[in-house]
């Protein structure tokens, strides 16, 4: 079977239809590559054929390529992928080349067949890239569509071309939100940015198409890049008004990056070097820079991991065989932040919604966030006055728990308290259908105790979401003791249903994302009391690639809930508590009023704004500086390795299930460190042999909470990686 389809109609316009079947996105794949060439091949040499349009067959053009195509280079290349790798780009810039130049003589640019590209809907990497080779790009006028190159954000660069087409079609400074940060747009903005040339009705896309094909001129067919005297807008880099312009690039670049993500470094790399040769000698740039890119264990553990793994886990990798659960009416208890935002995505995902609050007013007020979230959206353009009315429609505020009849799942989202989830619960039950589901949305209670106030065990769950639940992508799944199967599929199913990614754990104190989190914070603070300079433990974190020190975290997480996990875990634990450190340092500050980013005080100073203004000076008076500071690697593997241990003793426990969920979890869900694919990831770059003497040189010097867990330790005995197919699922 074909994944592109050739067709001349009776005016000698040639169609070359992607169209791969039994998929519903189109991907590139070798095989793809080769028939798209002969395809080009043949309409350039029919005399008969006077121009052709690139299409598609669905209603999006393309997703992008098929990553598994980068495997393949590397193992087909032997003891040499780099080269593979390399060889295997360059033949698809040869291809994309080609349909650049058209047949044109080499010397007057003469000669050519116009190609256009109609693109019925979303376009991203490869399928853009592909486009921008064309002479004409032409999309229907689809709101919904996206248009982008995103590589970025899975550890790669756009490496066919889109980098050095864009930096030259657009500039740097135009060309750097599409290729630096991924950003994706709608067709009209777009071609308002010049990234494509038309937004034209969808019933007129290959009219237009076929118009412009058989209307264009010679002259309009030879790219900018190719005529003489042809300049990069903005400025080269040897320009003053060039220099300026990547002189700021790279700073933004390191600024948002902290030099921490490879693929970042190396796209400016290519972009900068590019800038400096003529077109085809900037691709051979691209493509070595691209290479580099993928040789990097980085990039094969964020695709891994933000890819493959995602993507397989918002699929259902490991849903129980249960029918279909999916959610039509939904009761949220609980109108706080929390309730508020699960009504809104779960009414922007056209579920009916009941949000009950103990007060009308606060019922009410939990719809006006929606509300408010909606009003920005069509001030934004992103939304209509139509579709805000129809969402808000769905939300149906009330204090009367009758309301809840036949809901067929339940989440509640009150306070942080076993005795008030208990009476929510029963009251709830009271009127639910047998049949429906109950969550509950907390962090840290254990679910198997929440559910002894349930009549119905096996259909009680957790659904811990993480805040803002508008803004937020990991939800975390939790399964009590007596949890059954159909909980876990209709936890999955409304998951998916609001577009979210989830993880399932088991239950256990603090479960998977906070029993992680939170030693990332105590070590923060205790290497702060210890006499660290606190710019030390915040600069070491965001070197790392963290998105938020230790401090700042639990500035914003705010440090009087901080206060109460600990006085809860304490109670919990007794003698065994090994925080006892950290609680004087938190408790301290909460004594003080210092409670974070809420009270404007915390580790960090406010203005009266509530924006951050830096560390707070009074720090060296409470936490004195020590005279000699530890080195920066050594700062940096506390922080690593607070959180990895407990990921891998998490796995041992029986609490995570599949090391899939423990990397995007952890990415997801509180940002850790993206360029390694994960705590699992992490660990396979560094080898466990390597982690094990760091971890043996740490517990010598700062205790038992360094030592290296029992899986990790046979591991690096037996030479073993959690991805090489020997530690995949819990023992």
């Amino acid at each position: 079977m074909s994944d592109f389809h050739y067709a001349v109609d009776g005016d000698g316009v040639a169609t070359i239809t992607w169209d791969i079947p039994n998929k519903s996105m189109n991907v590139l794949s070798l095989a793809g590559l080769q028939e798209l060439s002969d395809h080009i091949d043949t309409a350039l040499a029919d005399a008969s054929v006077k121009g052709v349009i690139v299409t598609s067959g669905k209603k999006d053009f393309a997703g992008g390529m098929d990553l598994n195509i980068i495997a393949r280079m590397k193992e087909e290349a032997g003891d040499n992928p780099a080269k593979g790798v390399f060889e295997g780009v360059m033949a698809m810039h040869g291809v994309l080349r080609k349909i650049e130049r058209a047949g044109m003589d080499p010397k007057t640019r003469k000669g050519g067949k116009p190609i256009a590209a109609a693109l019925p809907g979303t376009a991203l990497g490869i399928g853009l890239e592909l486009p921008l080779a064309c002479h004409r790009i032409i999309a229907a006028d689809n709101p919904k569509a996206k248009i982008g190159l995103p590589e970025i954000m899975v550890g790669i660069f756009p490496g066919a071309g889109g980098t050095t087409r864009v930096v030259r079609k657009l500039g740097v400074m135009m060309a750097a939100p599409v290729i630096l940060e991924g950003k994706l747009n709608d067709p009209k903005t777009a071609q308002s940015i010049g990234l494509i040339d038309e937004v034209v009705a969808p019933d007129q896309l290959l009219v237009r198409a076929k118009e412009w094909v058989l209307s264009a001129k010679p002259a309009e067919l030879p790219k900018p890049w190719d005529q003489k005297g042809y300049k990069l807008p903005g400025g080269a880099p040897y320009t003053p008004q060039g220099f300026q312009m990547f002189l700021g690039a790279s700073a933004m670049v390191h600024g948002k990056t902290w030099g921490a993500f490879p693929a970042a470094k190396a796209l400016l790399s290519a972009v900068y070097e590019g800038a400096l040769v003529p077109f085809d000698t900037a691709l051979k740039i691209e493509a070595r820079w691209f290479t580099h890119v993928l040789m990097n264990p980085s990039s094969g553990a964020m695709i891994r991991s933000l890819f493959i793994n995602k993507e397989a886990l918002e699929k259902g990798a490991n849903r129980p065989k249960v029918p279909d659960e999916t959610v039509k009416k939904v009761g949220i208890l609980g109108a706080g932040m929390m309730g508020a935002g699960i009504a809104y995505v779960s009414a922007m995902a056209g579920i009916e919604v009941v949000l009950i609050d103990a007060a009308q007013e606060a019922a009410e007020r939990g719809k006006g966030y929606s509300q408010g979230l909606l009003e920005k959206a069509v001030k934004r353009g992103k939304s209509t006055a139509e579709k805000m009315a129809e969402v808000l429609g769905r939300i149906t505020p009330t204090t009367d728990y009758a309301a809840l009849e036949g809901c067929d799942l339940i989440v509640e989202a009150v306070f942080e308290d076993p005795k008030v989830k208990a009476g929510v619960t029963a009251q709830a039950e009271a009127v639910i259908p047998e049949t429906a589901i109950f969550a509950t949305n907390t962090s840290t209670l254990p679910i198997s105790e929440l559910a002894k106030a349930s009549k119905r065990p096996e259909q009680f769950i957790g659904i811990h979401f993480f805040s803002p639940v508008d803004k937020m992508l990991l939800v975390e799944i939790i399964k009590g003791k007596a949890t059954g199967d159909r909980a876990v599929a209709k936890a999955l199913d409304y998951v998916r249903q609001i577009r979210k990614t989830p993880i399932v754990v088991n239950d256990e104190r603090f479960f998977y994302a906070n029993r992680c989190i939170i030693p990332y914070i105590n070590e923060g603070m205790r290497m702060v009391g210890e006499g660290t300079e606190p710019a030390l433990v915040e600069n070491a974190a965001r070197l790392l690639g963290m998105p938020l020190g230790p401090l700042q975290l639990v500035d914003e997480t705010s440090l009087d809930l901080g206060k109460k996990i600990a006085v809860a875990t304490r109670a919990a634990m007794g003698n065994a508590y090994p925080d006892g450190a950290v609680d004087e340092i938190i408790f301290g500050m909460v004594d003080e009023g210092r409670l974070g980013k809420k009270a404007n005080a915390g580790f960090y100073a406010y203005d009266a704004n509530g924006k951050r203004q830096g560390l707070w000076e009074g720090l060296s008076d409470r936490f004195p500086p020590a005279e000699t500071q530890p080195e920066l690697t050594d700062v940096q593997h506390r922080l690593i390795l607070a959180q990895v241990l407990e990921a891998v003793r998490a796995l041992e426990a029986g609490v995570l299930e599949d090391i899939r969920e423990g990397d995007v979890g952890a990415i997801l869900g509180w940002g850790f460190m993206p360029w390694s694919g994960g705590p699992f990831g992490w660990l396979d770059i560094m080898g466990a042999a390597k982690v094990v003497e760091i971890c043996d040189r740490l517990s010598a010097k700062h205790g038992p909470r360094f030592e290296a867990p029992k899986l990790l330790r046979d591991m690096a005995a037996k030479g073993e990686t959690f991805y090489g197919g020997t530690a995949r699922k819990a023992a």
